[in-house]
């Protein structure tokens, strides 16, 4: 496949040169359309209810659009260059691609152009696409030129391109969330975005994303959004969940699309596509990360997250995001020395852990490496989870998205003509007017939001009583002084979320039919650095993660 989009390349150059006087020019195109309906209906029995697709292929989304800006220039990188490049970045942590470049064996161009590449040799052919490349930055090659001239004592996430989820604001791109409602919606960088340009990183694109960051409808497939199509996992693509809502953020870095991706999480949506896509996610401590900028679900307990292929990264991309934001109530900046810390391995005779029994005897994988871990001389400390109930959940996300989405609207949007929904109930009209693209899986969420009748004060009460269950669920932590829970994936991430505590997710094993598993670790707030420590430790003493089959080339 890859011969044939290099010949499709050659000749689209061909052409074009041949007829550069001809009147009127001929387009060029890359990427044409195809009938999805094949795939559609091997869907319809799927075990997974929310693996049922309606589409794959995005109605509304032209690539062509999205990867003509910078075709010439990654036309002209070469198959030698990706080659002599592949072992010394495929896989490989910052400081090793850092290293690389002090010593002049490539630039932070060559680098970007390697990413690019990339995406455009999986993205361009249907037969490969995993539909997570929404938008990319059309300055990226310039930008990484401009840091190439200026190479000075920089942060290790200096000219390392990134991709974000697309509800993370940036200039140089629409900001969709995945809804044709804003897919003109232009904005400033988000608060995280500018720390990133701050220091040097190369914003390379955008990352599809369950729409509305999955709280569109309960029924909606992991990944899905009505701009960018369905999201596949490179693992086992329309085999395997993607995960959700940051699936484009998990798939991308999944096959080395990027150094990594910026996702967000109410809960479970960084942990859940991570783990899926057998990539290394954090979901901080709501409050460290600012979230201005973002299109929410709930102030309450929104937050960003690096998502990586490792914890060193992981580190590194933390740090990098880390800042006091005025605009962002819950915003305490950073709290703890990240970078020094979280990217020296802790010594696991060191570290108490607390392990679920059921678990233990329900998943094998996760009873092998807790095995692992208490032959490291990590302390083990097992216990019987609560059933402790999260009541009001739906609530508490009901009420925030009525409020701070139109507060989002009226602070981030930049043209009131290209986006005129003002509020929820105005994205709802918006989609009933054509509701086969706009919202084929309906939207039975935001109609809830728009029945819930709760009151102020009930509202107050159910974010207090949340925030006490989830802590209520975690109190083996406090009672026998424990620096993490393990979980799985996002099993426990309402608990999490609701607790406000951080979590973080590593590559720990594959099923029998090849689908990832992470192993969580769950701490106290702000012990960020603390789980990347415990984490890496973790990583080294396993050392889990595969690359996607699909996608080693």
């Amino acid at each position: 496949m890859y011969k044939y989009l290099l010949l499709a390349f050659l000749l689209i150059g061909f052409i074009s040169c041949k007829q550069k006087d001809a009147e009127p020019k001929e387009e060029i195109v890359l990427w044409t359309p195809y009938n999805d309906s094949a795939e559609v209906a091997a869907s319809a029995d799927n075990e997974n209810r929310r693996m049922r697709y309606k589409f794959i292929q995005s109605k509304v989304l032209d690539k062509n659009e999205v990867f003509l800006p910078l075709y010439d220039e990654v036309s002209q990188f070469s198959e030698a260059q990706y080659e002599k490049m592949k072992p010394l970045v495929l896989e490989q942590d910052i400081p090793t691609i850092q290293n690389h470049i002090d010593q002049g064996t490539f630039t932070y161009e060559d680098l970007a152009l390697f990413y690019l590449y990339r995406i455009y040799k999986y993205e361009l052919p249907n037969n490969t696409t995993l539909n997570t490349i929404i938008a990319l930055n059309p300055n990226v090659l310039e930008e990484a030129r401009q840091l190439d001239e200026s190479k000075e004592t920089h942060h290790p996430i200096y000219g390392m391109p990134i991709l974000l989820k697309d509800n993370i604001g940036t200039e140089e791109m629409k900001t969709t969330a995945g809804a044709i409602a804003l897919m003109d919606n232009q904005t400033d960088d988000a608060f995280i975005v500018e720390r990133l340009k701050q220091k040097g990183a190369l914003i390379l694109g955008k990352a599809n994303l369950s729409e509305w960051a999955n709280f569109i409808c309960g029924v909606c497939p992991n990944g899905q959004s009505a701009v960018g199509g369905q999201t596949l996992n490179p693992y086992g693509r329309r085999i395997l969940d993607t995960g959700g809502s940051s699936a484009g953020s998990g798939t991308s870095t999944a096959a080395n699309y990027a150094v990594g991706a910026v996702g967000t999480e109410t809960s479970g949506s960084i942990l859940s596509p991570s783990s899926q896509n057998s990539v290394v996610g954090l979901k901080p401590t709501i409050g460290l990360l600012s979230r201005t900028g973002i299109v929410p679900i709930s102030s309450t307990l929104d937050t960003p997250g690096p998502m990586t292929k490792n914890v060193t990264d992981n580190t590194i991309l933390l740090d990098a995001m880390l800042g006091k934001d005025e605009a962002d109530y819950k915003s305490v900046g950073s709290q703890q020395a990240v970078l020094s810390a979280g990217m020296n391995a802790a010594s696991l005779s060191d570290i108490r852990l607390g392990v679920m029994t059921n678990l233990m005897a329900e998943d094998s994988i996760y009873a092998k490496n807790v095995q692992v871990l208490q032959k490291a001389r990590a302390q083990i400390v097992e216990f019987e989870s609560e059933n402790i109930p999260l009541e009001g959940f739906l609530t508490l996300l009901n009420l925030d998205m009525e409020q701070d989405l139109p507060a989002y609207l009226r602070s981030q949007v930049k043209d009131r003509d290209a986006v005129k929904v003002e509020s929820v109930s105005d994205v709802v009209a918006f989609n009933q007017q054509d509701s086969l693209v706009r919202i084929p899986y309906g939207q039975a969420r935001f109609d809830g939001i728009l029945t819930d009748s709760t009151t102020a004060e009930q509202f107050e009460k159910i974010k207090e009583n949340l925030k006490e269950s989830g802590r209520a669920f975690f109190k083996i932590m406090e009672e026998n002084d424990l620096d993490a829970v393990l979980s799985i994936n996002n099993y426990h991430a309402g608990y999490a979320a609701v607790a406000e505590y951080p979590a973080l997710t590593v590559p720990m094993g594959y099923k029998t039919d090849g689908e990832p598993e992470g192993l969580t670790f769950i701490g106290k707030p702000f012990s960020e650095a603390q789980l990347l420590r415990i984490g890496k430790a973790f990583e080294e003493l396993t050392k889990a993660r595969k690359i996607p089959v699909g996608y080693q080339d």
